[in-house]
């Protein structure tokens, strides 16, 4: 299907590799692995998603979909790609305590509208995530300990299906249950309704220790979570800062060990839990504090750039007192090796189901573990051998993946099913054969419906 099959016909902008605004349009935020399809189409509303799902349905072509390009699991090659970014809009009702986010809509626009009522929502580390993707694949969030995983707080979700038809998926269907943690495979979702909380202020920020005292402060950490309350959300990310202008002057050319906390608490109960960790030494930069919810992307501080990444990650059944020590030796500081490795400490709300089920999985798990690195042109497989290296390390304890945090892989369908519990993913792939027996939505991590052959899906050639 070539760019002018929808000109004409689609509200908003179709593009073809030969057409102007075509790269800047099929590049998200991810750039280690771009789309390249035979058409992007700039969708403006819910009549554009159809007509496109229905003319790539007529031309057997694969359907990707991609708001901010944070999560890029797997590129298209040829196919279609539905750019949402157009379709940005949160609607609050204060007094259900709900937000509707259109499909393109970023986190920093649902908290910024449900602050207005002194309400929050459970956003990731990153204000500039899109709302859908995130949510889809549980959305692991800042207040997660205190609340649960994102998509156990959807109420409805807005799906265009491999037929184009336009649904509004409520409690009650096997559909729900499946796009509440199934990701992308079910088709395109054009808006979702989600429950905010009663947050105005917390307690929050972060610590950030010198090269010399990473070791101790990792080791310090993995104690110091077995003592910490429900109401306490933190991570711990190791991270080697460039030597580079950008970078702040007390940061510049260190590996640094980084503690961000957000605690639905007193200010007074904060800086007493937090106590044992700044007694472990200096900090280079000290944030921590009492702050409106609408300032937390400033306690991950991510960058908002495009950039080249690759992420890998291990859902842990225990953080075991082995596992800083092989990390460090493997890409901490000295080995040489540049690798971002974070630990988000999980249990409390996360572990349990959700008044009403989803496929979520490894809900025992008690922290996260994931690894980014920066693939560059032929050292491009180094760098996916140093991430999934590192997981490695924590094999023993590992329960399975997060499906928000898997990129990159097209030959991936051993890795999708380490995402889910066994029973979940059989009971996904049934439905993925109801409603997507085609597989069109196959650019991402893919369920593939039951019947699909699974070598093929192991040669990657699922994508195109």
């Amino acid at each position: 299907m070539s760019s002018q099959t929808l000109v004409g016909s689609l509200g908003g902008v179709a593009l073809g590799p030969e057409d102007t605004g075509y790269d800047a349009a099929r590049s998200g935020v991810q750039r280690a692995y771009l789309h390249r399809p035979s058409v992007v189409a700039r969708v403006g509303g819910v009549a554009d998603v159809q007509l496109t799902v229905r003319r790539a349905a007529q031309h057997g072509l694969a359907v990707a979909v991609q708001a901010t390009g944070h999560g890029l699991n797997v590129p298209t090659e040829g196919g279609v790609l539905i750019d949402t970014s157009r379709m940005a809009e949160v609607r609050v009702d204060p007094a259900s305590r709900t937000a509707w986010a259109a499909a393109g809509t970023r986190w920093e626009q649902v908290i910024d509208a449900a602050g207005e009522h002194g309400l929050a929502p459970l956003s990731g580390s990153s204000p500039d995530v899109g709302v859908v993707g995130y949510t889809l694949s549980g959305g692991l969030g800042l207040l997660s300990r205190g609340f649960g995983y994102a998509a156990d707080h959807v109420r409805r979700v807005d799906l265009v299906t491999a037929d184009g038809e336009i649904r509004s998926v409520t409690p009650g269907e096997d559909l729900f249950w499946a796009l509440r943690g199934g990701g992308g495979n079910f088709g395109v979702v054009t808006g979702l309704e989600f429950g905010l909380f009663p947050v105005d202020r917390l307690y929050g920020g972060g610590l950030y220790f010198d090269t010399r005292h990473v070791p101790a402060v990792l080791r310090a950490y993995r104690e110091w979570t077995a003592t910490v309350p429900d109401a306490m959300s933190s991570s711990i990310g190791l991270i080697p800062m460039p030597d580079a202008p950008g970078v702040p002057a007390p940061l510049r050319g260190r590996h640094l060990a980084h503690v961000r906390i957000a605690y639905l608490g007193t200010l007074q109960d904060g800086e007493r839990l937090v106590a044992p960790l700044r007694a472990l030494g200096p900090r280079l930069v000290d944030t921590l504090g009492e702050m409106p919810f609408t300032a937390t992307g400033t306690i991950h501080n991510e960058p908002k750039q495009p950039r080249n990444f690759y992420c890998a990650n291990a859902m842990l059944s225990e953080f075991d007192a082995s596992i800083p020590d092989a990390v460090l030796d493997l890409v901490g500081p000295g080995s040489g090796v540049f690798a971002v490795v974070q630990f988000n400490h999980l249990g409390a709300a996360l572990a349990g189901q959700p008044e009403v089920e989803n496929a979520v999985g490894h809900r025992g798990a008690s922290h996260v573990l994931r690894v980014v690195t920066l693939p560059q042109g032929p050292d491009r497989d180094t760098a996916h051998e140093v991430a999934h290296g590192v997981t490695r390390a924590a094999a023993a304890w590992t329960l399975g993946r997060s499906p928000n945090f898997v990129q990159g892989d097209q030959k991936a369908y051993e890795q999708t099913r380490e995402c889910y519990e066994p029973a979940a993913f059989d009971r996904l792939a049934a439905l993925k054969a109801v409603h997507d027996p085609g597989n069109m939505f196959r650019c991402n991590v893919n369920i593939p419906p039951v019947g699909d052959s699974e070598h093929k899906l192991r040669r990657g050639t699922g994508c195109g």
